[in-house]
């Protein structure tokens, strides 16, 4: 169901914005963080999402989710890759890693950046490279990179 979600707000963040190309978008939580494929873009960001372990079901907020975008125009197909970066529970030991639970509102903020990136990586339009920003959530514990895949990834932003 989320991915539906993802597909919609981008449809509607990109139409009419993309010159008519048809672009989409799809999870991949295999492609690798700064080795985007020959000929693809590449695009991090963070945003803010909540957690729930698997294993005892606890749950926690994060400021720092990252997102990782690798994308491809060939002729008038766009593709999107996402890979959401992943956390786990520092209660449980060995808790495998979940993904994060995004708010439409969060969704919306990350896909008018993507959009934005699209417009400038794929058809080298000339726009500020200034970014959209989403409300942060109330946190009450510092981030834990022993937790964050983002950190185990060298990617995680120190926002």
């Amino acid at each position: 169901m989320a991915l539906l979600e993802w597909r919609s707000i981008f449809q509607n963040e990109a139409n009419n914005l993309l010159h008519g190309d048809t672009w989409n978008l799809e999870f991949d939580s295999t492609i690798v963080p700064k080795h985007p494929q020959c000929g693809w873009k590449e695009y991090f960001r963070s945003t803010s999402a909540r957690f729930q372990c698997s294993s005892c079901r606890r749950g926690w907020p994060s400021n720092r989710v990252m997102v990782v975008f690798h994308m491809c125009l060939e002729g008038n197909i766009g593709t999107v890759k996402v890979r959401r970066i992943r956390q786990n529970c520092k209660k449980c030991s060995n808790a495998p890693m979940v993904d994060s639970i995004i708010e439409a509102e969060h969704i919306t903020i990350l896909m008018r950046n993507l959009v934005k990136k699209i417009r400038i990586k794929c058809y080298n339009e000339t726009l500020d490279q200034g970014h959209y920003y989403h409300e942060k959530l109330d946190v009450k514990s510092p981030h834990e990179p022993d937790h964050c895949e983002g950190c185990r990834l060298g990617i995680c932003t120190r926002e």
